[in-house]
């Protein structure tokens, strides 16, 4: 019981430290370049990732490893550019919101399982989550969506793409998480290093405030949480894991609105209660149909149809 409550603590941990990662964002690119703000996030968890690696001699990267993380490190640089921009254009509660679609369209772009074409009732969660984006978009009122808005939907798709492309890469393959991330922040740092030049002056006249937020976005929000995740899923199960782990655009409307004095109006809440409620919906929907499938799939007599 004791190890089951410590890791459901950790899983809630992490689901608290990526909801604030919005706003941690936010007040950054406030300071900073939002450039700059991405390559100092990347070149502190990759100092910190190599670090931890050439500590350990015999568990240096493989080929498996340097291949799957270059190219997931660049569809990763892809996904934190959009989020990036986008939270610095809308409010840090809606980005944690409308980022939380990945949920329901990973399932949708997954193809490294074979488990048959998804139910309808499926389409039907994503469609309650598209209403809450619109709703979410609206702010005190139906309007144009905002640009920030916008870029956190395309965020949104893009990470699903993502989390798709790290099944393919990985599946039968030895790939251990830390390696896989150290390779990923090294090529992310990589990306953003001369793009941000002109402007990485601008790192010496920020007060340590700022740079508190660069080192906790780096070190607690993509380290931290990312092998703290492994390992959590590791001790428990991925049903569990996902329950606890979904609570992440809870805790990024929670740190919005109570530390970054964010508004909520009714429109607002009323999308966040259906973003929450059609992610949880279409989470299970999904896990449900998988777990069958798999259940019924040696009771099969028909052979598999070659293409």
């Amino acid at each position: 019981m004791f190890h089951t409550r410590r890791t459901d603590a950790v899983l809630l941990l992490v689901a608290i430290v990526w909801g604030s990662s919005y706003l941690a964002a936010k007040t950054a690119t406030h300071a900073l370049p939002v450039l700059v703000v991405l390559f100092a996030r990347y070149a502190i968890s990759a100092i910190a990732c190599l670090a931890v690696v050439a500590a350990r001699r015999k568990e240096r990267c493989t080929r498996d490893e340097v291949r799957a993380g270059a190219v997931l490190g660049i569809t990763q640089a892809a996904v934190l550019v959009l989020e990036t921009y986008g939270v610095a254009h809308t409010s840090a509660a809606n980005a944690g919101l409308i980022i939380s679609l990945t949920i329901v369209l990973t399932p949708l772009l997954d193809r490294t399982t074979d488990n048959g074409r998804l139910p309808p009732r499926f389409f039907a969660a994503t469609g309650v989550c598209l209403l809450a984006v619109a709703l979410l978009m609206s702010g005190n009122g139906f309007h144009t969506p905002g640009i920030g808005d916008l870029l956190m939907l395309a965020a949104a798709v893009v990470r699903a793409a993502h989390v798709a492309l790290v099944g393919r890469l990985t599946k039968g393959r030895a790939v251990r998480p830390l390696q896989l991330t150290t390779v990923q922040t090294a090529v992310g740092s990589a990306l953003f290093v001369v793009p941000a030049a002109g402007a990485l002056p601008t790192l010496t006249r920020v007060d340590a405030a700022v740079w508190g937020q660069l080192v906790y976005l780096a070190l607690f929000c993509s380290v931290f949480a990312f092998l703290a995740q492994t390992w959590a899923v590791q001790k428990s199960s991925a049903s569990r894991a996902s329950l606890l782990l979904g609570t992440e655009p809870v805790w990024a409307v929670v740190v919005g609105v109570c530390l970054g004095g964010e508004g909520f109006t009714v429109l607002a809440a009323l999308g966040a209660a259906l973003m929450v409620t059609g992610t949880y919906w279409g989470q299970h929907i999904e896990r449900t149909h998988r777990t069958t499938h798999i259940e019924e799939s040696p009771c099969r007599t028909t052979a598999p149809t070659s293409v």
